[in-house]
């Protein structure tokens, strides 16, 4: 459902991607103290799985000796046969992170790949068999992880706010050994026992790792623009400085690195890779710039290749690879580096907006793109299965074989989803203005169509799609919703309320007046519709006098509802999403919510899951756990769970965890309004017994539940905290 157009203008006023997290803890918590989503801040939701890819491809590695591509895109990685450079092949998309990826490291050695997975921190990966990469650990930092550089036993990373050395010798349980206040920080790079960081507006920072456990900056080099990328090649540091360009600092000396040479490059530098005599940068809007830098003290521009919006670059043999944000993987024939020339490219998913749900498969708008078909049969591990190119989908709606694609100017296509993996367009009826969602009831489909209204078309026949009669309304039609003989439009300024009975005859019988009406939701005798930051609650038992009963506000933009029994789930865009209590219709409340890591465009709920379309990190999957939670009652003795006090006198609930096989464990605690206080999640925690402890600082004197889930087993038990 396409209600979009009128936030662009506030997008451009938001710095950062969107995500929305916690207030982070004062101390950093050991290795399984409040770590896993402490980031993400939720209320009676929690996280299931995703399909994470989106269009912004930060960063690409490679794996010269088994010719992989190793390509950021949103919170996923893409891993690639780019043995034929011109026509690169996805082995796997099996790498899912909870926030954006920004950084990777490949290690050839080991065969294993690096995270920096913004709050999701650092995971490790098990990559030696390319098409089914295996979690091995991960380690959460406090802040944001946002560049990587491992180096023997130790991975050094740069969290916005912190310089960190993490011990990786037991993959399975990564630690932090120390760590250095550097202030914001993007590239890093090691050169024997030293760490040269790219500081941005604070430039080169040179930081001695001789002593891993107590890492100490012993020179900087201030820069002219915002250091992001960096390079070591023998005694040189090349340095992207964003605005200004090139900078190649003398670091012969660490403890004096000296500017000895520049290149302003046109664009904004981003990152820098050097093989022979040639850096190449990736230069933002202008593309991959070759610099000759045989004469440090005198860098030139020998070629350059335009690309897209360029961020990172790796460079093996004669070619380079450029994550090129919205354009995704882009191959560069270097091999005369005066005339680069571009061979090949992996397109990356565009932004997950609408979402439909049918059986085990969820049917995702993805933008520009069109529709992409997910099987969610294991929601923690979704994987794309179709694709089907339209042109401009805004909104989609599946019944029976069919998908139901509202395309923008090109009107309503009709697509084949008999064969999940094989969507293909069957039929298409075009419409004067932008179709932006469409609902079927019977043999037509309603398609709203911006200013020009409501299009009543009739799929009987669904290769030859015929409109058969439109409604003017006098909004912007965003959004449609059918519930018996009527068709309910947010249109803009207000809820329109269209007898359709007869459908070649549609005839508005009310209206109720809105702010900014976006999307529409009908249960019962109530119509649930976003407006604006709005959640309105509009009895339509009356279609020719709709009114408001009641409604709620909360921060962000109310996209689009999905009811289900007695709770409203509701897409708030920067405010991710949010489940509200419509029991009792005059005075909804929010029980649950959960802070997405991108926009919140979407929600579809089907069974105990709601899909979220989450923009620029794909489709997300929550479970909302009701308004309350209580103790198993059946068990009493735990086998795999039990605690080791009980009640709770310092500041830590001690419990003994013992699992069969290795799994993905999730510990959480409530009060008893049901509210989840405090959060552990422990992703591929190996077999065998574990004593674990959850922190409780802050919590008054009370009865609370402690509950365990994995993925085949939930149990709660009560504890009491005494203070």
């Amino acid at each position: 459902m396409c209600k979009y157009l009128t936030i662009l203008i506030v997008c451009l006023f938001i710095v950062g991607n969107g995500t929305v997290f916690a207030e982070p803890y004062s101390e950093p918590g050991s290795d399984y103290e409040e770590c896993g989503n402490m980031w993400f801040d939720s209320l009676n939701v929690r996280f299931v799985g995703n399909w994470p890819f989106g269009p912004y491809s930060y960063v690409v590695t490679y794996d010269s000796v088994r010719s992989l591509a190793f390509l950021g895109s949103g919170g996923g990685v893409f891993i690639l046969d780019a043995s034929t450079p011109s026509a690169p092949v996805k082995l796997s998309e099996g790498i899912h992170t909870r926030d954006f990826v920004y950084g990777l490291f490949y290690d050839s050695l080991t065969q294993r790949l690096y995270t920096a997975g913004g709050h999701a921190g650092l995971e490790i990966w098990d990559v030696s068999m390319p098409d089914s990469p295996e979690k091995l650990g991960f380690y959460n930092t406090l802040y944001s992880a946002y560049a990587l550089y491992v180096s023997g036993s130790y991975a050094y990373i740069n969290d916005g706010h912190l310089f960190r050395v993490i011990d990786i010798s037991t993959p399975s349980n990564p630690q932090e050994v120390g760590y250095f206040s550097i202030g914001f920080a993007r590239g890093v790079c090691v050169s024997g026992q030293y760490a040269y960081v790219a500081a941005g507006g604070a430039g080169l920072k040179v930081i001695d790792i001789s002593t891993p456990s107590n890492p100490q900056e012993v020179a900087c080099c201030n820069t002219p623009g915002s250091s992001i990328g960096i390079y070591i090649l023998g005694s040189y540091a090349y340095v992207a400085d964003s605005e200004a360009g090139l900078r190649v600092i003398d670091v012969s000396t660490p403890s004096n690195p000296q500017e000895v040479g520049y290149y302003d490059t046109p664009g904004q530098a981003r990152d820098v890779y050097v093989s022979g005599s040639y850096a190449y940068v990736a230069d933002d809007s202008t593309g991959l710039r070759v610099i000759d830098v045989s004469t440090p003290s005198n860098p030139q521009e020998a070629g350059y290749c335009y690309t897209g919006y360029s961020y990172s670059v790796f460079v093996s043999g004669s070619y380079a690879y450029i994550s090129a944000t919205h354009y995704g993987l882009q191959i560069v024939d270097v091999s005369t580096p005066s005339n680069p020339q571009k061979i090949g490219n992996y397109s990356t998913p565009g932004p997950s907006g609408d979402v439909c749900v049918l059986d085990s498969y969820a049917y995702v708008i993805n933008g520009g793109d069109g529709l992409r078909v997910l099987d969610v049969s294991t929601p923690s591990n979704s994987q794309e299965v179709g694709y089907c190119y339209t042109g401009d989908a805004s909104g989609v709606y599946v019944s029976g074989s069919y998908a139901y694609v509202a395309d923008g100017y090109s009107g309503l296509r009709v697509l084949d989803v008999s064969s999940p993996s094989n969507p293909y367009v069957v039929g298409t009826c075009p419409t004067p203005g932008p179709a932006n969602s469409a609902h079927i009831s019977g043999l037509y489909a309603y398609v709203t169509n911006g200013l020009d209204g409501l299009r009543v078309i009739d799929i009987s026949t669904p290769s030859t799609p015929q409109e058969v009669v439109y409604y003017d309304t006098p909004g912007y039609a965003r959004d449609v919703y059918v519930s018996g003989s009527y068709a309910y439009i947010a249109d803009d300024m207000a809820l329109r309320v269209l007898d359709i009975s007869t459908p070649s005859n549609p005839q508005e019988v009310g209206y109720y007046q809105t702010d900014d009406a976006k999307g529409v939701y009908v249960s019962g005798s109530y119509a649930y519709v976003g407006d604006w930051d709005t959640l309105r609650v509009i009895d339509v038992s009356t279609p020719s006098n709709p009114q408001e009963v009641g409604f709620y506000t909360t921060p962000g933009l109310a996209l689009d509802i999905y009811v289900s029994d007695s709770y409203a789930y509701v897409a708030y865009w920067n405010g991710g999403l949010r489940v509200v209590d419509v029991s009792t219709p005059s005075n909804p409340q929010e029980t649950g919510y959960f802070d997405t890591p991108s926009w919140a465009y979407d929600v579809y709920v089907s069974g105990s899951y709601a899909y979220v379309g989450n923009g620029s990190a794909g489709l997300q999957i929550y479970e909302f756990l009701g308004a309350g939670i209580q103790e198993s009652k059946e068990i009493v003795s735990h086998s795999r769970f039990r605690l080791l006090q009980n009640p709770v006198r310092d500041d830590y609930i001690k419990f003994e965890l013992c699992l069969a096989q290795r799994d993905d464990i999730e510990i959480s605690l409530y009060n008893l309004l049901g509210q989840r206080v405090k959060t552990l999640s422990l992703n591929s925690l190996s077999a065998g017994k574990h004593n674990l402890k959850l922190q409780t600082k802050g919590l008054s004197s009370g009865i609370y539940f402690l509950r365990f889930e994995c993925k085949s087993n939930t149990q709660s038990l009560k504890v009491t905290i005494v203070r």
